[in-house]
């Protein structure tokens, strides 16, 4: 097997933990490389396998930088809840061998993509092949794309389509448009549904919308769903997995749709998706009490 590693050395342990896994892995795969900047462009990889050492956020810079090549990612976590990264630094050995005999599942994860079209540019929303003509953006996601109000922190005006549908306005903080990996992230945090990965689905989520009946819904993964931005700040922006797209004008045009490409994710065959979201996001969780009531 042929192994490239993405290490987040910034993170405690990491650093160590690589140190001693090399001669390890050595013995057992061809290691073509080591990334531990965050820097190298992953399409120009030629493995089998890369290895994410950090947590999930290492692993979806890694899911971006891939740009549709279809490299399964192996994510060993470092942090704190490790969704997407499922295996930890004491099984990580044992999965490993499983690996290599081919035993460990790989699961598809479907990708957004974000287009940023200028104001002024006339351009049929809809069609793909239009939009990536005249935009003068574009980014990929596997957890969410995230339009936040920015400085000076006034409530921004949005309207958002779906399709071709008449557009609905909506004042607030910003919106949420993620995905069912990225839906247990920034959307579940701001009360948005937890949707199952294998969902062809998007959830929109407002940001503090300023009227008690506008919902988080979920839509169709084969929408093109149209954000335009009527009043905003300076500072507004738009995010994809946390990293910064551009800033966003008045009268720009957001267009998120599936991504072209979808990321291989090769799953942990111990973690069940609900026995997990229970033990991380303490779902039932019994009260605790310090002391006699």
């Amino acid at each position: 097997m042929r192994l490239f590693i993405v290490a987040n050395t910034d993170k405690a342990h990491v650093r160590p933990a690589l140190d001693a896994l090399l001669p390890w892995l050595g013995e057992r795969a061809e290691i073509v490389g080591i990334d531990t900047d965050q820097e190298v462009d992953l399409r120009s990889v030629d493995a089998d396998t890369i290895l994410a050492l950090g947590g999930d956020g290492t692993l979806l810079s890694a899911a971006r930088r891939l740009q549709g090549k279809q490299i399964p990612l192996m994510g060993v976590n470092f942090g704190r809840l490790g969704f997407l990264a499922s295996f930890t630094p004491d099984n990580f050995r044992q999965h490993f061998q499983q690996l290599l005999q081919n035993k460990l599942p790989i699961s598809s994860r479907l990708m957004l993509e974000a287009s940023i079209v200028d104001a002024w540019v006339t351009c049929n929303l809809s069609d793909p092949f239009e939009v990536a003509q005249k935009r003068r953006l574009v980014a990929s996601a596997l957890n969410d794309a995230v339009v936040t109000a920015g400085p000076p922190f006034h409530m921004i005006e949005l309207e958002i389509r779906a399709d071709s549908d008449t557009g609905i306005k909506y004042f607030g903080d910003g919106m949420i448009v993620s995905t069912p990996s990225g839906s247990t992230a920034y959307n579940v945090s701001a009360g948005g549904p937890i949707v199952s990965p294998d969902v062809p689905a998007f959830c929109v989520t407002p940001i503090c919308p300023h009227s008690l009946s506008f919902r988080p819904v979920v839509i169709s993964a084969s929408t093109n769903l149209i954000i335009l931005a009527v009043k905003v700040n300076p500072g507004t922006t738009l995010f994809c997995d946390g990293q910064q797209a551009d800033r966003v004008q008045t009268g720009d045009k957001i267009v998120v749709r599936r991504a072209p490409h979808d990321v291989k994710l090769i799953e942990n065959p111990d973690v069940r998706q609900w026995r997990s979201l229970a033990e991380k996001l303490h779902w039932a969780a019994t009260p605790r009490y310090s002391g006699p009531i």
